[in-house]
């Protein structure tokens, strides 16, 4: 029951979040447009954000692969992971995913494609050659969970509309600081005063809304992988390795990091400031290894 409430409610949040996106986008280009007496800044920040919303939903997946660096496998290349997918798939009732290896000793994975049908798993080498059996299946579960949850579909459009944010705002700012007509009137300055306070606190709390809603994701993934495979363990114990495991992933990026499983930037000395994990990607991996036990009795 979990799961198809899950389900239901990032379908549903993928749309509302597609209206907020767009009234956020609207705003910001109406308030400068108002302030430069320009109606085009309008119609171009709308038009732009549009086409590079519909751009990066459609080929995300294709662009994260190919920022990764990560290649193709089938049942040949790769048959011990191929049945594992396979297996943990028709448990979930999914459709077999794609899947993919990043040559990289870091242990880390990813899920990610706009839905089920277009599902992606990706995995390190490291992630191969260094967790067992049960560890493997319970990383794989927590992956394929994003993916029946449409996680992957709802945190694609989190990241991509976060980011285009983020550009028209930088775009509304540098037009401000260095040029553009404005009349000298009360009422454009009072538009350029509320465009400039929302252009710098608009990507802030977009940004802040994205990391949130990351965190809650690796939270039911991490449930819902444990319900799949019914050892709740072997996720734990994964996460543990992961814990443990301070290499960086040579291949991740600020713009993919939230889909791994664990932050893929490591600390030497495996701390953190509270101000860092204000803008972590990822729950701390103690809590989820404590709550998954305890899912284990």
């Amino acid at each position: 029951m979990l799961t198809y409430t899950e389900i239901s409610k990032n379908k549903r949040n993928s749309v509302l979040l597609i209206f907020a996106f767009l009234i956020v986008i609207t705003g910001l280009g109406f308030v400068f447009s108002q302030a430069y007496g320009a109606p085009q800044i309008l119609v171009l920040a709308v038009i732009f954000s549009s086409v590079s919303a519909l751009i990066s939903y459609f080929y995300s997946d294709k662009i994260t692969l190919s920022l990764s660096g990560a290649r193709e496998v089938n049942l040949q290349s790769s048959p011990e992971l191929y049945r594992l997918v396979e297996n943990l798939s028709i448990t979930a009732g999914l459709p077999m995913p794609k899947l993919y290896i990043i040559d990289d000793s870091a242990i880390n994975a990813f899920a990610t494609g706009r839905d089920p049908k277009h599902g992606v798993v990706c995995v390190t080498t490291g992630i191969l050659s260094r967790l067992d059996k049960p560890e493997l299946e319970g990383v794989l579960a927590h992956e394929l969970s994003h993916i029946g949850n449409y996680d992957i579909r709802f945190m694609t459009l989190v990241v991509i509309l976060v980011g285009i944010i983020t550009l028209i705002a930088d775009w509304m700012l540098r037009m401000t600081m260095f040029g553009g007509r404005r009349d000298n009137n009360n009422s454009n300055a009072v538009f350029l005063v509320v465009g400039i306070a929302l252009a710098i606190l608009s990507p802030i709390i977009a940004t802040l809304i994205k990391l949130a809603v990351s965190r809650k994701r690796e939270f039911l993934a991490d449930a819902s992988g444990a319900l799949l495979t019914r050892y709740p363990e072997g996720l734990a114990s994964a996460l543990e390795k992961i814990a443990a495991d301070r290499e960086p992933l040579e291949a991740a990026n600020k713009a993919t990091a939230h889909l791994y499983i664990s932050n893929p930037f490591k600390s030497k000395d495996g701390r953190t400031s509270w101000i860092t994990n204000l803008f972590n990607t990822h729950p701390p991996l103690e809590e989820r290894i404590k709550r998954l036990r305890q899912m284990g009795g």
